[in-house]
């Protein structure tokens, strides 16, 4: 018989981190009442996703969408333990609930920082879509500062700065845990964006402020511009002498929404917001919170190869 060679390198890395979290992602059922149950991710009545727990009293982190309208559902781990579970809140925009389990869950995973990742680093996606047995699958990250369009937030809502990946999703692993070769839980998974593509909600700086929200108030409350945006390279005479080397490209404006009435245009080339500087989605995000609802926000971008000035007022987002 040959003999049995060790694992390789990569090998190792993934079953390290499925054997740490595994058991860490839950399988949930979420009850809607009214709801098609045809599509992918539910099932009789009741929505379909994974959870992971992330504090050792009990709190889970999950998509909005796999809660939807519900208050209460029911947790499974891949020890066969279950648990019911309340919805604390939900944040539509950024496609982020958090739950509280009533029984015992297992040891949270630890949260990671998704603004350290790099094109072409290796993630594990785990999620649990069926309770007893979880799904891993491995990838790498395929490119960064994407923008989604909310399932639920309504028409025109995006979230911003996910992480788009190869590592295959499936219905039901929306939730689930995105995870760094140290097992650390840089995303949470959220739709597949095609073949082979997966998309993620990071977890960073601006993410953990929403699920703070979530824990204390149970909402989040968010300004909003109405503007898709992408990174873009800024023209080298700019960039030297506002010393960096990227903005914004508005890639699509909401009509009707406070970017529109500003006068802000598809194409324009974002450099600074509020005074603070813009180089990643993530920099307008971090504006878009209670205390810039209503105010006057001061905009420069380029725009046909000159900086036009614009004062937006951003509205709050209200769920539909």
């Amino acid at each position: 018989m040959p003999e049995q060679q060790p694992l390789d390198s990569y090998s190792q890395i993934v079953t390290g981190v499925a054997a740490e979290l595994t058991g860490k992602v839950a399988s949930l059922r979420v009850p809607q009442p009214g709801r098609n149950s045809r599509g992918p991710g539910s099932r009789g009545g009741e929505s379909l996703g994974s959870g992971v727990v992330f504090t050792g009293d009990g709190f889970l982190l999950t998509n909005a969408h796999v809660v939807g309208g519900a208050t209460s559902g029911t947790a499974a781990f891949a020890d066969g333990s279950t648990t019911p579970f309340r919805v604390v809140g939900a944040d539509p925009l950024s496609d982020l609930a958090v739950l509280r389990a009533s029984g015992t869950t297992p040891p949270p995973a630890v949260l990671g920082e998704a603004d350290e990742l790099v094109v072409g680093q290796l993630v594990v996606a785990v999620g649990n879509p069926l309770g007893l047995a979880g799904s891993v699958t491995a990838g790498v990250v395929s490119a960064l500062g994407r923008s989604l369009p909310t399932r639920s937030a309504g028409a025109g809502r995006l979230i911003e700065d996910v992480i788009q990946t190869d590592a295959a999703l499936n219905p039901g692993n929306s939730g689930g845990a995105l995870a760094d070769s140290h097992s650390r839980v840089v995303g949470i998974n959220t739709a597949v964006a095609g073949v082979g593509l997966g998309l993620a909600v990071p977890v960073n700086a601006t993410t953990r402020g929403i699920i703070s929200a979530l824990m204390q108030h149970g909402k989040v409350r968010r300004a909003y511009l109405g503007l898709v945006s992408v990174p873009a390279p800024l023209p080298a005479m700019l960039a030297e002498r506002v010393g960096r080397s990227t903005g914004l490209r508005v890639a699509e404006v909401v009509a009707g929404g406070p970017a529109d009435r500003a006068g802000l245009r598809a194409g324009d080339l974002l450099v600074s917001a509020g005074g603070h500087p813009v180089s990643a989605a993530q920099d307008l995000q971090r504006l878009m919170f209670a205390e810039a609802i209503g105010r006057p926000m001061a905009i420069t971008v380029m725009r046909n190869g000159a900086l036009v000035d614009v004062i937006a007022e951003p509205s709050e987002l209200v769920s539909a």
